[in-house]
C-alpha cells in the first residue's frame, strides 16, 4: 500500500464509502471530507501562499472546487493526491493574481535584501521567506509534498527544465543564507 493511500485511510476512515455519498450529494459525507483534508490543505496553502488570508482563501476556493467536482472524482489515484492538486493549483492561481497587485512592494523588499549583509545567518523558515514566490513554491512542491518536475511543470505552465533550475538555483540561495559553503 502506498503512503498516499495510508494517508486517505488514515484521514479519512472509510473512504470509498464517504467519497461514493459525496458524489450522490450527501452533505454529511462532504463535511466528513473537508474535516478531514482541512489542515493539510490550508497547510499547503500556507506554504505556498504568503499570507493567512490567502491561505485561507485558497482552502475556500478548494474545497469549493472538490464539493464541485467530486463527481469527476475518477478514483484512479488517491483522494488526498487529487484535492492536493486542486490545492495547488488555487495557490498559485492565488500567487499570479497577487503578483501584479504586489509588485512595488516586492521591488522594495528586494532590494532591501541586497543591503543586508550576506552572511547574515537564519532559519529554513526564514530563508524560505525570502525566496520569490515561483522559487518557494517549486522547492515546497518538490522537496516536502513530493512533485516531480514534470508535475510542477504542469501545474505553473512552464517546462520541466524550469522547474530544475528553479530548483537548483533556490537550493543554492538557501545554502548561503543558511550559512553553508557553496562553490563559486
Amino acid at each position: 500500500m502506498s503512503r498516499t493511500l495510508v494517508m486517505d485511510s488514515f484521514l479519512l476512515a472509510d473512504a470509498e464509502s464517504v467519497v461514493a455519498r459525496a458524489r450522490a450529494g450527501d452533505p454529511a459525507a462532504l463535511e466528513a471530507i473537508y474535516r478531514a483534508f482541512e489542515s493539510p490543505v490550508y497547510n499547503l496553502a500556507r506554504r505556498i501562499c504568503r499570507s493567512v488570508e490567502d491561505a485561507e482563501d485558497v482552502l475556500q476556493e478548494t474545497f469549493f472546487e472538490v464539493c464541485r467536482s467530486i463527481r469527476s472524482f475518477r478514483a484512479e489515484g488517491s483522494l488526498w493526491g487529487w484535492i492536493r492538486t486542486i490545492a495547488a493549483s488555487k495557490a498559485l492561481m492565488r500567487l499570479r493574481r497577487n503578483k501584479y497587485r504586489d509588485t512595488d512592494e516586492l521591488h522594495d523588499e528586494v532590494m532591501a535584501f541586497r543591503r543586508e549583509d550576506v552572511g547574515l545567518r537564519m532559519d529554513l523558515e526564514a530563508a524560505l521567506e525570502r525566496l520569490s514566490d515561483t522559487a518557494r513554491v517549486v522547492v515546497w512542491l518538490h522537496d516536502v509534498e513530493g512533485y516531480t518536475h514534470d508535475e510542477i511543470a504542469a501545474l505553473m505552465g512552464k517546462t520541466t527544465s524550469f522547474s530544475k533550475s528553479q530548483l537548483a538555483r533556490a537550493h543554492q540561495r538557501l545554502r548561503r543564507w543558511l550559512g553553508e559553503e557553496v562553490p563559486a
